[in-house]
């Protein structure tokens, strides 16, 4: 590809509304464009990188004995009522009327339609097991589209769906597609790591989620400092180790002490002298249409996923202050366990033997001391609720946690009989009994892949891209003026790298130097070849890793030996095996 005919618009500036550094490189760089909110343009450039990607996917997905098939993006409401899902899944699901009053929805994603595809086709054991899968369009309302294409409202997303006979088999598909999700993220040179996570709105009992590692991730994954130890689980799922006191023999008898304004466990611990792991932190919530008080220390941070996995709720939601004056008799700030008029009271494991607290004393300005709560506190259940933090206990090997972030690439999740259940997706087995198929489905933000890659991989200059996802492997930069040799022996050497299986983009521009090395590091291609008069002369091209910044040159005779040494050495550079290979 010549550079003069390459239509990737550069920027000088980033958009305005721009937050993070992929955002910002992606526009600049002429990868992509907003259309409107949480939608996007794919330019050549974005192109050719969305594309790279898909075809290492689906290169795995075919490995793994996955088939491919291309399912339709706008679904029947019919399907979704089925699962019981058309009201569940909330306003990111865009619904819609046709022309004959029928509603439909786009696609975000698609258990309901495989499920009905299947269930009509398949019949027999012997056509089991089975995995489908696609690279599609999807599409979620977001209600705050950001982060460009980390957040988007359209996106291209691989999902595969598995049917087993029994749960044996489906746990075979599950690291079936766990070991095809492992190699695909390798291929690609990203910094990775597998986590248990909540299945969230797919459902389903067990799930992992493919998190590139980086900064600016706004997932956070606890993982195991133990070398030997391989725990690692998004916030959402991590188990907190509960290390408990002993029984004492108890405190002081119960009671009130007056605490004007103090409504934050900060303001509370400052006004009666205590430490915040002696405050007991009682949150209200609305939990299916019940109030649910929910107990955690004052210095621990409560995780509303496992308060509603604790309860097995469908809809957690924060009390609204008149919810809270309602059940508590007080304001915001003032509500406590001890005669709380609640349906449901559920405590951190970490409370179950504490003694000496403070906890609000449900009234305006006041708050309880010498709180026990096995003598003071009714029916009252315990359950892990809190967020783990750092130096907390691995719960696998008891070593000190770690809090990484990361961006969420991909989900696998094991969904029993959710769907086939509610679809009635039944088989015959050997006897000619009627059973159930078994479902996994499986998820890789393709698009949202190309923005992590660059989250984890940027400088100053521009993109820094790996060799399997660049939209050009190489960027050969002619400095020609005048000189035909030169370009003309550049003409030769595109022949020739391209000969060699590379995708090259040729910079032939009547430019300053300063401008092309400018694009070429911008634009993020991971090997750059620059020629000018003097370097043809004295019989050498220059050649640059844009990763390392390592400079080096290679002599135009016998190139092509010299050249494949040092494009593996970029590909190492990368992590990443030889190409060829």
């Amino acid at each position: 590809m010549r550079f003069s005919r390459l239509y990737a618009p550069t920027l000088k500036e980033a958009p305005r509304d721009a937050e993070v550094v992929s955002h910002k490189l992606l526009a600049r760089a002429g990868y992509v464009r907003q259309l409107t909110s949480g939608i996007y343009t794919f330019l050549p450039l974005g192109l050719r990188a969305l594309n790279k990607v898909a075809g290492i996917v689906r290169e795995e997905m075919n490995r793994a004995g996955a088939q491919e098939v291309l399912l339709p993006m706008v679904q029947p409401a019919e399907l979704w009522k089925e699962t019981g899902r058309w009201e569940f899944y909330g306003k990111e699901l865009l619904r819609f009327r046709d022309r004959k009053d029928s509603e439909f929805c786009l696609g975000p994603t698609h258990e309901e339609v495989i499920t009905d595809l299947v269930r009509h086709e398949v019949r027999s054991y012997r056509q089991l097991p089975l995995n489908l899968y696609q690279v599609q369009t999807k599409f979620r309302d977001e209600i705050r589209p950001r982060f460009g294409l980390m957040r988007c409202r359209e996106f291209t997303m691989k999902d595969a769906y598995s049917f087993d006979r029994d749960e044996a088999g489906a746990d075979a598909s599950y690291r079936s597609m766990y070991d095809a999700y492992t190699r695909i993220f390798r291929r690609l040179g990203l910094r990775f790591k597998a986590v248990e996570a909540d299945s969230g709105s797919i459902g389903g009992s067990f799930s992992h989620e493919f998190m590139v590692l980086a900064d600016t991730g706004e997932d956070t994954i606890a993982a195991c400092t133990s070398e030997s130890c391989e725990y690692a689980a998004n916030l959402e799922k991590a188990e907190a180790v509960c290390v408990m006191a002993e029984c004492g023999e108890g405190c002081g008898a119960l009671s009130r002490v007056a605490t004007p304004g103090a409504h934050t466990v900060e303001e509370v611990a400052a006004c009666l002298g205590v430490p915040a792991s002696k405050i007991v932190k009682t949150l209200l919530f609305d939990v299916d249409g019940k109030a649910v008080a929910a107990l955690v220390r004052g210095d621990r941070e409560l995780n509303e996923i496992k308060l509603k996995n604790a309860l097995a709720a469908t809809d957690v939601r924060l009390a609204t202050p008149e919810q809270v004056q309602q059940w508590s008799g007080a304001p915001v700030g003032f509500a406590g366990p001890v005669g709380l008029a609640v349906d449901v009271l559920v405590a951190d494991h970490e409370l179950c033997n504490a003694t000496g607290m403070v906890a609000g004393a449900n009234e305006a300005d006041a708050h309880v001391v010498n709180l026990d709560m096995a003598r003071d506190v009714k029916a009252v259940r315990f359950a892990d609720l809190r967020s783990v933090a750092s130096g907390d206990l691995c719960p696998r090997c008891r070593t000190a946690l770690t809090l990484t972030k990361g961006i969420e690439v991909g989900h696998v999740f094991k969904l029993g009989l959710k769907y086939s259940e509610a679809m009635k997706a039944a088989f015959l087995d050997e006897d000619g009994k009627e059973r159930t198929m078994v479902m996994g489905c499986y998820g890789i933000g393709v698009s949202r892949i190309i923005a992590s890659a660059i989250e984890q991989n940027h400088d100053a200059d521009g993109l820094m891209l790996p060799p399997t996802i660049a939209p050009f492997e190489a960027a050969l930069i002619a400095l020609a003026g005048k000189d035909a040799a030169v370009l003309a022996r550049a003409e030769d050497m595109v022949r020739e790298l391209e000969g060699m299986g590379l995708d090259v983009l040729f910079d032939e521009r009547d430019e300053r130097p300063g401008v092309k090395f400018k694009d070429a590091d911008l634009m993020g291609m991971p090997i750059q070849l620059v020629l000018g008069g003097k370097g043809l002369e004295r019989g050498v091209i220059e050649a640059k890793c844009r990763k390392t910044g390592t400079r080096t040159e290679l002599p135009l005779d016998g190139f092509g030996d010299a050249f494949a040494a040092f494009r593996a050495g970029v590909w190492r550079a990368w992590g990443l095996e030889s190409p060829g290979r």
